[in-house]
């Protein structure tokens, strides 16, 4: 293993704890290498009073930190996987998948225990046009508004009194010890998770083969087969994190299960539907299942989200 690997992060404080962790797991099992921390400021960063639906283009959270690897100013970038576009810049390839940890979301509150209690018109904060929809859709007498920051911001403004409930990621509220805060989560059935939600993904040099043999010990095969079929079924969507669209995939006996979803942004249309296939072609699973949504409306949807007819 070289002597040195330089990590390409966001300096939020989960995107630090995340880096942290996977410094961490090197080190351990590499003593003789020194892992550096290189933080980068991207555009999702720098905007924060705009909805992210509004902001526009997709890798808002990773395009500089993919140049950077680009330019050789880092050896490998840590990335929430959800926020990573389903194409990549040609010379970087996500090589690794961390094994996934909770990909639910997160109901916080200092009110009510679940949406449901929630009285009518009380306000919930979300940045998500994915988490509004489905929102919606249970509960549509309620304000929802948006909310923007890194996770400890979001939760200032909840103490803060801005809003009654805010959704977030068990997932990133789990990596910065803040399980505690979540009233409840929301089951797969009420609120479908992001495309990769909750798993970590390394992106590095195609060309970088011995960089990447010596880290696969982290690779997780079940979650990296789950998020290759939710990423399939992302890209033939033309999705990213501004469009109200959901896919979930999970291993049983063998086999990718995966539910996808699209949406209007109001809510009020909302096509659903389950596919399931060999562990062989993940990728493809989720590219028929994308076929699928498609055909039975989800096509009329998404082309009035993009603004163009869907092909």
């Amino acid at each position: 293993m070289q002597k040195t690997i330089r990590i390409g992060t966001r300096a939020s404080l989960l995107a630090l704890a995340q880096s942290n962790w996977i410094k961490g797991l090197i080190e351990a099992r590499y003593p003789e290498t020194t892992v550096e921390l290189v933080k980068i400021v991207t555009k999702g960063d720098k905007i924060l009073d705009v909805p992210l639906a509004k902001v526009g283009g997709k890798g808002l959270f990773v395009k500089e930190i993919e140049e950077a690897l680009l330019a050789n100013a880092v050896d490998i970038a840590v990335h929430s996987m959800k926020d990573v576009p389903a194409e990549l810049p040609e010379g970087l390839h996500i090589g690794i998948i961390t094994k996934r940890e909770n990909p639910l979301d997160a109901f916080i509150s200092n009110k009510c225990t679940t949406c449901r209690d929630l009285p009518p018109g009380a306000t919930v904060g979300t940045s998500s046009l994915r988490r509004k929809s489905q929102l919606a859709n249970i509960r549509p007498d309620l304000v929802i508004q948006d909310l923007r920051g890194n996770l400890d911001t979001r939760l200032r403004k909840l103490d803060e009194g801005q809003y009654d409930a805010i959704i977030l990621a068990a997932a990133g509220l789990n990596r910065l010890s803040l399980s505690d805060r979540a009233k409840s989560f929301f089951t797969v059935e009420e609120m479908l998770p992001a495309v990769a939600q909750g798993a970590v993904g390394i992106e590095l040099r195609t060309s970088d083969t011995e960089l990447l043999a010596g880290l696969f010990f982290m690779d997780h095969q079940e979650t990296s087969l789950a998020v290759r079929a939710e990423r399939g079924f992302l890209h033939r969507l033309q999705g990213g994190c501004q469009v109200p669209i959901a896919g979930f995939a999970r291993l049983v006996e063998g086999e990718i299960q995966m539910t996808g979803l699209v949406a209007s942004v109001t809510g009020e249309q909302i096509v659903r539907l389950a596919l399931q296939g060999e562990i062989t072609d993940p990728e493809g699973l989720g590219v028929r299942l994308a076929e699928k949504l498609l055909s039975e409306g989800g096509k009329e949807i998404l082309s009035e989200v993009y603004g163009h007819t869907m092909e």
